[in-house]
């Protein structure tokens, strides 16, 4: 049987499609290289439960058909023991959480339920009955948590993606420490109906993946608004995109406790960043550290305790003695300390947005720290804090965010990074993330496979309209901000068909250009154009900025693509500059310079 760990999502849909591989062969087979006694896992599907969702399995069509996964402790599976990695608190669910319900239906096959530090407290992997799970790359390092689990699968290639969840960035420090791709989304993307509450309110379901193209397929497939969940919220219609050149917001003298190795990383990841292209400016962090102390002492603990309540009341003493006792300090505070936590965190979180305005996202070490399981056991709480230093906040201020491979330490173990932007940023985030995986070229996970070159979209996305600019608008142009009000994605930058003059226009306010497509016969150029695409829902308020004898047609380009773009009335170059043998409006602008 042909080995399939560490196979991508598109290898295993492209085996099946060229019956490579049998889809009740190939996960039976999987399912027998998992060892109950690897402390990544709680519950491994038995040969009958992965027989029952195999028949049940629908069309070889369906976007998941046989795609292995697995599935956080403290999520729902139909059958199949939830645990919240508490033996004591077990119950076995008699309906599907709706995340796995609707990957179900898109095909996917749980393989088994993975550990984590109790009900999902803790950022460390080490806080749970079944095991500390040790660390893919180092065993004596922590895997990070609190899914644990789930990270380690991904990571070693068992599955090619997994579900955690994130509520002071579990979903996060577990993909930085087993470089892999940790997909934290805006608050009420994911439904949380069948999930074990950690603090309700800001729980986010999260993807584990090797790449972020296999993090996006899973996303498209799990987001959606759902009624039985009093926290899902509607996707915003219009995200925002980066920019041409992204300009990345960096805490302003990072505290590393310690960790020489990974100061050094973030050097050197920050270089990679600037190589990439992008722009890197320094900022307080400050108003984060802040929103992020509220978590743990704050009301929000109080939460944690709202999740347990009548099982601590029962069975307190079944519990992680960690957990407990940092569960117990909601006796600490008052209704009236909530109140209070809450005014503050939307003062902090307003200052925050309103810092992240001047940029296109936060870059932020996922973690500052790489800790031993020692260092863990011998200060629980301290070392947790330290963990939670770049992702505690990230919920209470409804940010997105998505934790990336950067590069290796010094020392062998990975050292990720995090873009953390606005609430339904997501794509923006997915979008260069993608770029990001295909520029560093790090091993997946701890596979050792090449990461698959990313092949752009040539196509615009669904309610998006592709459109040609050719002068004005182009990027650093004077109106190139009617572009990036209308929250618009830069895509490339091209060439025109050879059929097309190019002129500049008299008495124009800034100057503008007249593209026109020659007559049949007459020589033309490729012409310089960038391709941008602009929402749909804003496609006409900037439509409606265009003046004669300027308007909107249908451009060929150099490789016999057709997109929209600019075009001019052909009775207003008569008279007009030809600049066409310039081959674009920058080269003329430039020369008006000299």
């Amino acid at each position: 049987m042909t080995s399939t760990l560490g196979w991508t999502i598109s290898e295993w849909l492209s085996a099946y499609r060229s019956q490579a591989i049998n889809v009740r062969a190939a996960l039976h087979s999987l399912r027998a290289q998992l060892n109950a006694n690897d402390p990544a896992w709680i519950y491994i599907l038995s040969v009958d439960e992965l027989d029952e969702q195999l028949n049940t399995l629908g069309s070889s069509d369906l976007p998941l058909y046989g795609v292995p996964f697995a599935v956080k402790d403290n999520i729902d599976v139909a059958g199949i023991p939830t645990t919240a990695a508490c033996p004591a608190f077990t119950y076995i669910p008699s309906k599907d959480a709706t995340t796995i319900a609707r990957l179900k239906a898109a095909g996917a096959i749980v393989m088994g339920k993975t550990n984590l530090d109790q009900f999902a407290t803790g950022l460390v992997g080490t806080r749970s009955p079944y095991g500390a799970v040790p660390n893919s790359f180092k065993a004596d390092y922590v895997s990070g948590g609190s899914s644990s689990g789930s990270g380690s699968a991904v990571a070693r290639g068992l599955v090619p993606f997994s579900l955690g969840t994130d509520t002071a960035g579990s979903g996060r420090v577990p993909a930085g420490f087993n470089n892999i791709v940790g997909l934290k989304p805006t608050k009420g993307r994911f439904s949380t109906t069948g999930v074990v509450p950690a603090c309700r309110s800001l729980d986010c379901v999260s993807i584990f993946s090797l790449t972020v193209a296999d993090a996006e397929i899973v996303a498209g497939i799990i987001e959606a608004f759902d009624a039985t969940d009093g926290f899902s919220r509607k996707a915003a219609r219009t995200p925002t995109y980066f920019s041409p050149k992204p300009r990345f917001g960096v805490p302003l003298n990072p505290e590393w406790f310690g960790d020489e190795s990974a100061k050094l990383a973030w050097e050197k990841a920050i270089a990679q960043v600037q190589a990439f292209g992008a722009e890197v400016v320094q900022l307080d962090f400050t108003p984060m550290f802040s929103l992020a102390q509220l978590l743990y002492g704050g009301a929000w603990v109080a939460e944690r305790h709202a999740a347990v309540s009548e099982f601590m009341a029962e069975q307190a003493d079944a519990m992680n003695t960690v957990v407990r006792s940092i569960i117990e300090k909601a006796t600490n505070f008052s209704a009236t300390d909530a109140y209070r936590s809450e005014y503050r965190r939307a003062d902090l979180a307003r200052e925050i947005q309103t810092l992240m305005a001047d940029v296109d996202a936060l870059l932020v070490p996922t973690s500052p720290r790489h800790p031993t399981i020692a260092d863990v056991d011998a200060d629980p709480i301290a070392v947790n804090s330290q963990l939670g230093t770049y992702t505690n906040f990230v919920n209470l201020a409804d940010c997105s965010a998505l934790a990336l491979p950067a590069v290796m330490r010094a020392d062998g173990l990975p050292f990720g990074i995090t873009l953390i932007a606005p609430a339904w940023q997501d794509a923006a985030l997915a979008a260069f993330g993608k770029q990001w995986q295909n520029f560093i070229q790090l091993p997946l996970g701890n596979t050792q496979k090449p990461t698959p070159e990313f092949i752009p979209n040539t196509a615009a996305p669904a309610d998006y309209v592709r459109l040609a600019v050719v002068g004005a608008h182009l990027t650093g142009m004077p109106l190139n901000i009617q572009l990036q009000e209308r929250k618009a994605i830069f895509v490339e930058s091209t060439f025109t068909s050879n059929a097309y003059r190019l002129f500049a226009l008299p008495n124009t306010t800034p100057p503008k250009p007249g593209l026109i497509r020659g007559k049949t016969g007459e020589s033309g150029a490729e012409i310089i154009v960038e391709l941008w695409d602009v929402p749909l829902d804003t496609f006409g308020s900037f439509v409606a900025l265009i003046p004669a004898p300027l308007g909107i047609g249908t451009l060929t380009l150099k490789d016999g693509r057709e997109v929209k773009g600019f075009i001019c009335e052909g009775a207003a170059v008569e008279g007009a500059a030809d600049i066409t043998h310039m081959g674009g409006w920058r080269a003329y602008i430039k020369s008006l310079q000299k």
